[in-house]
């Protein structure tokens, strides 16, 4: 078994994942992590080194394998292209990141997989979208991963100081950090406060691949990713990054650039909501009535403490948006699956009477 070759180790592999391997492997595979995926193939790191795999036809379906997730792999005989290989199925997932479709589609896309730590890129030399960091410590909370909110570009920061303070006020639970991969500041703790698989999420423009490139220099001695400059014109950035690729990096650990996010939808995140507003959900629990919906209803704790103002009128409507775009992403993923069992049913019943009406002949 491969503990202790090193091409696997440090993407990860330990005795645990080398025991799911034995217990739920297809006969004549071996394991490996996905390293980048891309039309329809993949880079797969294994016991040997890197393979390039179709992404085959695991139960969970080809378009669901994503960067970080462990595999099998076997080679394809017969191939028209040298040791080919292809996935055969995949392992099951300690945590995943998963936002709504960019494409409109009621299912869940995933960003990457076996995540423990989601360092969630925000510019600081310009104005802070919280609104946008909520929706991602959402998703990060949901994966299972813990959340750090790095506050980038902070030598060219104005105010970082109560950026810093405001940041830190909507992200209970989380560490926020101030940082600059320019002159290194706050680069040493934030080092320090990741672990595992890192994944970098946040907009174009926001400095992942440069605060990606800051951590892997000890690895790799050179920028490893491409970087760019954002736009003069409306200070957005573009996209250097167009794809997702797993990098080893110092300590046993890997790392996940993503491309930037224009669109962060709420997929199956009612948990990871709940933990982003812990003072709402406490309010709530207080409310006279378990069905209250917080507009008018006497005893209502939230409306209450809002009146008070212990609680920010911005943080319970970017709240309220969460919840309502959750609620009907998931209405609409249980009316696909609905869908979906009707038409197989539908199937069945059509095999089952083409197969009594030839039985009857």
């Amino acid at each position: 078994m491969p503990e202790n070759s090193t091409p696997l180790t440090e993407y990860g592999w330990n005795a645990t994942l080398s025991n799911t391997f034995t217990t739920l492997a297809p006969p004549d595979s071996a394991p490996g992590r996905v390293l980048r995926v891309d039309r329809g193939r993949c880079d797969v790191a294994v016991a040997e080194g890197t393979v390039r795999a179709l992404s085959g036809s695991d139960p969970r379906g080809a378009s669901q394998l994503c960067t970080g997730d462990w595999v099998t792999v076997a080679e394809v005989l017969n191939s028209r292209e040298p040791e080919m290989h292809t996935v055969t199925s995949i392992l099951p997932r300690s945590s995943s990141i998963v936002r709504s479709s960019a494409s409109g589609k009621s299912e869940g896309q995933i960003l990457a997989a076996n995540v423990d730590t989601v360092v969630i890129a925000t510019a600081s030399d310009g104005d802070v979208d919280l609104g946008r960091i909520e929706r991602l410590l959402a998703l990060a909370w949901e994966s299972g991963a813990t959340p750090v909110v790095a506050l980038t570009k902070s030598d060219a920061a104005q105010y970082i100081s109560d950026t810093l303070a405001e940041v830190s006020a909507i992200a209970p639970g989380a560490t926020v950090l101030a940082v600059s991969a320019e002159t290194n500041e706050g680069m040493d703790v934030l080092d320090a406060v990741l672990d595992g698989t890192v994944a970098i999420l946040g907009p174009s423009g926001a400095g992942k691949s440069t605060l990606a490139n800051a951590l892997l220099a000890d690895t790799t001695g050179a920028d490893r990713l491409e970087t760019g400059r954002v736009r003069t014109g409306d200070g957005k950035g573009r996209h250097t990054t167009v794809t997702r690729e797993l990098i080893p990096f110092s300590g046993a650990r890997t790392l996940i650039d993503t491309p930037g996010l224009r669109g962060v939808g709420m997929w199956n995140a009612a948990e990871g909501i709940d933990k982003t507003f812990p003072e709402i959900e406490e309010l709530i629990a207080e409310c006279r009535f378990s069905d209250c919906a917080h507009n008018s209803e006497p005893g209502c704790a939230v409306l209450t403490a809002l009146g008070r103002g212990d609680l920010d009128e911005r943080r319970l409507a970017s709240y309220r948006k969460l919840q309502r775009e959750n609620a009907w992403n998931a209405a609409r993923s249980n009316a696909r699956l609905q869908a979906e069992r009707t038409r197989e049913i539908k199937v069945i019943s059509r095999h089952l009477k083409s197969h009594y009406r030839g039985r009857d002949r």
